[in-house]
């Protein structure tokens, strides 16, 4: 084209036009088209491509421009940095497409980020690279010097592999005054070239002719073949044979089986004897090939097929026959046979699947294209026109982008969860009947995004663990799983850190990163903290990161590990003192002279504390105890309320009492091992007037005596509430009792440092006891400072033999404690 332009201005002017239409038409199809000759040079330019198509140079590398099928092998390559298309290798016109007027080379251009896929097509003009060339290069005729004036003798002409002009022969015959040549005018040109007899041979005067036959193409530069035409003048056989027909056309179907008739031929000859005796045979000049196909019966003249006949191979058969008498010298005559192949469905259609965007992440957006798909099929007509389909019940569909090209494209929403991959199977299936079907399959991998946030077995962990535990105690092993793969589902577990009172979670308990496993990383005091709730985090290694949170909550369980406390008397007075009271020797039986009271840091039964006497260790005293008690003829005269601590009378006091005694109370809790501590109480026995006096003259005294008057005040209002609390413990026991005996269904939680659940204690030391359960709570949440509430018991204390204790006497003990008034 450029060498066009350079030769012509004006003929670039005429072609102007014709240019733009061609532009426009590329401008509204979906390919470019170039054109090329064969036979170029490595290197030689072809179109700048990426300017075509509009794509900026700067891109073309990071959009990952190529070439991604290519119809024509490695014959075209293209410039990465500058988009030029050039060709990479040499190509040969004939050996692409054979004689066929069109010639192209396919390419599918991509680019990416976004993908897109353009298809070029570029044509290879022929160039006059072949000459023109005969069957052979050296023929002989025999003729007889009996032929008639204007007598023909058909000729094998040449053949071009070029196409067009450069395949357009003329004929020309070397100077004789006998023959002339006689070049058909059709197109096809299937009548042979004939000699033409202008002028009588006698065999006398020249007995051999020597001719040279050139056939010339219309190439520029022109191209020339020859062959040598050896005439011998035979003595006269003066009729040739003749055929009914100069030549015949026939359909053969492909496929057909050995043997199969294709025409029958007939030739006469008017002479008699050996001279009208005719044998058919093709002409020397048939190739070794034709007679591998096809076979002539010398006698009949029959030909029929002695090959397979495929009409992908070979369209299109000619065959030149010759017609001999036995005459002497023989006589020739000669016909032509073109026999059309008809195309049978005998051959399945090809797919080709390449592969683009595998795998496919599952957060493509539809339109996606996956691969691209080309399908060919070697019939023609109807046999050759397919249709392709996929597998139903797939996310994806066929794009037809050009032909029989087509992507693969994403037609719905992924989701690796359910589906981790696809098998598509594309089926081809042409229009022959009966149809051939082809198919092939690609794996469409569905690539995991991270979607899924780890998700916890369960909505809340609750554990049970035992106070005083050893450090690295495992508490629970929490699980969360996430429904992704890889590293979006590997899993890694925290703690949500906050503050536990004035300290951080992270100093009380630990979770392990990989495994789970949470544990206390020290020992846990109830009296300090009976309630830790906090969160643990799962989160995955996706990038961005999911996450969720799961709350724990771990209850101390009690150990009785604190003694009772016995409060002191008086403000500021220590508890171990012994405590002097003044008691009038006129109190009578039941009077109340002293109470004892002692605290548990403790809950529950381990904070149930009972009240007993013991012997005084002043051994004199209990003996001068004991010489009264034995002289009065009655029993000690005190004793103390076992759940109340008060210190009263069991008898109206005389004169025989000693006057100072000394009691030892011991207090101790219900626990295993139960927990003791004493306290010791000073009785001093004194007459109406002089407890009075001593009253007087003792302000320590005096402020003793009203304690004790105090205490007598406090009992008197301590038996009204005493009433109205049995009732409400009445209540509550048996509220308690009814959930204890669904707790005891109740599975214990998952812990390794103690039991499940709190326990039951249904009997003790002194009897028969409703059974009664801790209800007592502290609460380290987020809320802050642990706090107190409030213990109940309701036993039921067995009758004594004593007058004044008989009957069932009922004891609320109620106290709310304080740990830090307590340790204080």
């Amino acid at each position: 084209m450029l060498a066009a332009t350079r030769r012509s201005g004006r003929g670039a002017r005429r072609l102007l036009p014709w240019l733009l239409l061609l532009a426009a038409w590329r401008a509204g199809s979906a390919q470019l088209r170039y054109s090329v000759p064969e036979e170029a040079q490595h290197g030689t330019f072809v179109g700048r491509l990426a300017q075509d198509l509009g794509l900026p140079l700067a891109e073309l590398v990071p959009r990952l421009f190529r070439v991604a099928s290519r119809a024509g092998g490695d014959l075209l390559e293209v410039n990465v940095q500058n988009g030029i298309l050039f060709v990479n290798a040499r190509m040969d016109r004939e050996a692409l497409c054979g004689r066929s007027a069109e010639c192209s080379v396919h390419l599918e251009v991509v680019v990416e980020r976004p993908l897109q896929v353009f298809h070029v097509e570029v044509e290879v003009r022929d160039i006059n690279d072949n000459p023109p060339v005969f069957p052979a290069t050296r023929k002989n005729l025999f003729i007889s010097e009996a032929r008639a004036l204007d007598s023909h003798f058909s000729l094998e002409g040449a053949s071009d592999a070029d196409v067009g002009s450069n395949a357009q022969l003329t004929y020309t015959l070397s100077p004789s005054e006998y023959f002339s040549l006689d070049v058909p005018t059709s197109t096809e040109q299937v009548n042979p070239v004939k000699l033409v007899l202008k002028k009588s041979l006698d065999r006398e005067v020249t007995s051999e002719l020597l001719l040279v036959l050139r056939a010339t193409d219309g190439g520029k530069p022109e191209l020339t073949g020859s062959v040598e035409l050896r005439i011998t003048v035979l003595d006269a056989n003066d009729n040739a044979p003749v055929f009914d027909k100069s030549l015949y056309r026939v359909k053969l179907p492909e496929n057909s089986s050995n043997g199969t008739l294709v025409i029958s031929l007939n030739a006469s000859d008017p002479d008699e004897g050996s001279n009208g005796h005719v044998l058919y045979s093709f002409t020397t000049e048939v190739s070794p090939r034709l007679e591998a196909y096809f076979h002539i019966d010398s006698v009949s003249g029959d030909i029929k097929v002695n090959g397979k006949i495929d009409f992908e191979e070979t369209q299109l058969w000619k065959i030149q026959i010759e017609a001999v008498d036995k005459g002497n010298p023989p006589m020739f005559g000669h016909c032509t046979v073109l026999i059309e192949v008809v195309d049978v469905n005998d051959n399945a259609p090809e797919l080709v699947v390449t592969s683009i965007s595998l795998p496919v992440p599952e957060d493509a957006p539809v339109g996606t294209v996956v691969a691209l798909v080309s399908v060919s099929d070697r019939d023609s007509g109807a046999n050759g026109q397919v249709s392709c389909a996929l597998t139903p019940d797939v996310p994806f569909r066929l794009l037809s982008t050009f032909r029989n090209y087509y992507s693969l494209v994403l037609e719905s929403g992924l989701d690796r969860e359910l589906v981790s991959g696809y098998g598509v199977v594309v089926t081809a299936r042409d229009a022959g009947s009966p149809a051939l079907r082809a198919s092939a399959s690609v794996w469409v991998e569905v690539a995991d995004v991270n979607d899924n946030a780890p998700a916890f077995a369960q909505a809340e962990y609750t554990v049970f663990v035992r106070e005083n535990n050893a450090p690295g105690c495992h508490l629970v092993t929490v699980s969360a799983r996430d429904a992704d793969a890889r590293e979006n589902a590997r899993v890694s577990y925290s703690l949500v850190e906050r503050r536990v009172g004035e300290r951080l979670l992270s100093s009380y308990v630990s979770v392990h990163a990989e495994s789970g496993r949470v544990h206390a990383l020290q020992p846990l005091d109830r009296e300090e903290l009976e309630l830790l709730r906090f969160e643990v985090s799962a989160r995955d290694a996706g990038v961005p990161a999911l996450g969720s949170n799961v709350t724990l909550q771990v209850f101390v369980l009690d150990e009785n590990d604190h003694a009772p406390w016995v409060l002191p008397r008086g403000a500021g007075g220590p508890a171990s003192e012994a405590v002097p009271v003044w008691v009038s020797r006129s109190a009578g039986a039941g009077h109340v002279v002293a109470k004892v009271r002692a605290v548990d840091a403790d809950a529950g039964y381990n904070a149930w504390l009972s009240y007993e006497l013991q012997a005084a260790p002043n051994a004199n005293a209990n003996a001068a105890g004991a010489a009264s008690a034995a002289a009065g003829g009655a029993r000690l005269p005190f004793r103390v309320g076992l759940y109340t601590g008060e210190i009263s009378t069991t008898r109206s006091l005389d004169e025989a009492d000693l006057a100072r005694q000394r009691l030892l109370v011991l207090v101790k809790d219900h626990g295993e091992p139960a927990l003791t501590a004493t306290a010791t109480v000073l009785l001093s026995l004194v007459d109406s007037g002089q407890a009075a006096a001593a009253a007087a003259s003792s302000s320590r005294a005096g402020a003793a005596a009203a304690a004790a008057g105090g205490a007598a005040a406090l009992l008197d209002v301590n038996a009204s509430l005493i009433v109205a609390i049995c009732a409400v413990s009445s209540l509550l026991v048996l509220t308690l009792v009814v959930w204890t005996a669904l707790w005891c269904w109740v599975p214990a939680a998952e812990g390794a440092c103690g039991p499940g659940q709190p326990a039951l204690v249904c009997a003790s030391a002194v009897g028969s006891w409703s059974c009664s359960q801790r209800r007592r709570q502290r609460v380290s949440g987020d809320e802050g400072v642990p706090k107190a509430d409030l213990m109940a018991f309701s036993p039921s204390v067995p009758p004594e033999s004593s007058s004044a204790d008989s009957g069932v006497q009922q004891e609320i003990f109620g106290n709310v404690v304080d740990e830090k008034t307590a340790k204080t």
